[in-house]
């Protein structure tokens, strides 16, 4: 699972979520994920469900691997569209490259889900103490705890476990990860973003205006992000990266409002539309984005290149 085509499908698939309660991760997800997490996303699993659009539009764009592990989770006892309340996924720098957890939190039957798995004959691997459980489509699962599993890939589940075990830092020694989180974690559908990767998002989010000189002599000095959706009232997106100083902030709001002239010149129809509820300034040390519409405008705005450059 690559993570910029994850990322940018989780984001597709949070929008039409519908109205979510609060989602913070729970004190057993957060101890696997690694101190090398490069973004974070968190979504309110039960909210989405409860949502027509929500769910239409999470089977259209869902990856097909995520689809089977579901239908796994079904066969060993699970059933997500009950028992899971929270989806984290987290992707990391490791060796060899970026790699992907996913994390759902729920309430889980561990007596059923033995019962199923010694009926199909499916056995766990060891993992130290962790056991192991062979998924659909490569995955691999492992409950943390009776509310929380974690998912993926075998290298990195291991890592995760790793982590969760004392094996390798976790995210709690990565204090400006840690801060963001918390800046936002309240919130029903938020995401944190390291430096590198705010540096390659807001540089996709520019388009044509990233090649201006101004972009490559400020890029170093973006630290971070975070956003939160909420759909309470319409829709509401606020972004905020955290930069090195007031002169960055300043320079990066400039560039972005140079960026939505040229999308309203060049963009779609329905970009054209959204810029309309966009609002961009900068506030100290941070720059602030703030969009706002209506759903049937943000419906629009899904199918546009844009809204994919920011949800990465």
């Amino acid at each position: 699972m690559h993570i910029m085509k994850l990322s940018a499908a989780v984001g597709l698939m949070l929008v039409l979520a519908g109205s979510a309660m609060a989602a913070p991760v729970g004190s057993s997800a957060r101890v696997v994920i690694p101190a090398q997490a490069q973004q974070i996303i968190s979504v309110d699993y039960r909210s989405l469900r409860n949502s027509e659009s929500g769910m239409a539009l999470k089977d259209r764009v869902l990856p097909e691997n995520l689809k089977q592990f579901e239908e796994s989770l079904r066969g060993m006892g699970v059933d997500p569209d009950k028992d899971v309340d929270q989806l984290t996924f987290v992707s990391f720098r490791a060796k060899g490259g970026i790699r992907t957890i996913g994390i759902a939190q729920g309430s889980f039957a561990l007596k059923t889900f033995a019962a199923k798995t010694k009926s199909k004959k499916i056995k766990p691997t060891k993992y130290r103490t962790n056991d192991i459980y062979p998924a659909n489509s490569g995955l691999v699962m492992s409950f943390l705890d009776p509310t929380s599993i974690v998912f993926g890939e075998s290298s990195a589940v291991k890592v995760a476990l790793d982590t969760r075990d004392g094996e390798s830092e976790a995210l709690s020694s990565s204090s400006r990860m840690s801060s963001m989180m918390g800046d936002v974690e309240n919130g029903p559908v938020w995401s944190v973003l390291d430096q590198a990767g705010t540096q390659t998002m807001m540089k996709t989010a520019l388009g044509e205006a990233a090649q201006l000189a101004d972009f490559e002599n400020v890029k170093a000095r973006l630290l971070g992000s975070n956003y939160i959706v909420d759909f309470s009232r319409g829709v509401n997106f606020d972004l905020t990266v955290s930069t090195a100083d007031n002169m960055t902030a300043t320079t990066m709001s400039s560039l972005i409002q140079a960026g939505v002239m040229f999308k309203k010149a060049n963009g779609s129809a329905a970009e054209k539309s959204a810029l309309d509820g966009m609002t961009v300034k900068s506030d100290s040390s941070d720059l602030q984005v703030h969009f706002k519409a209506d759903d049937r405008k943000f419906e629009s705005l899904l199918q546009t290149d844009l809204f994919a450059a920011v949800s990465k």
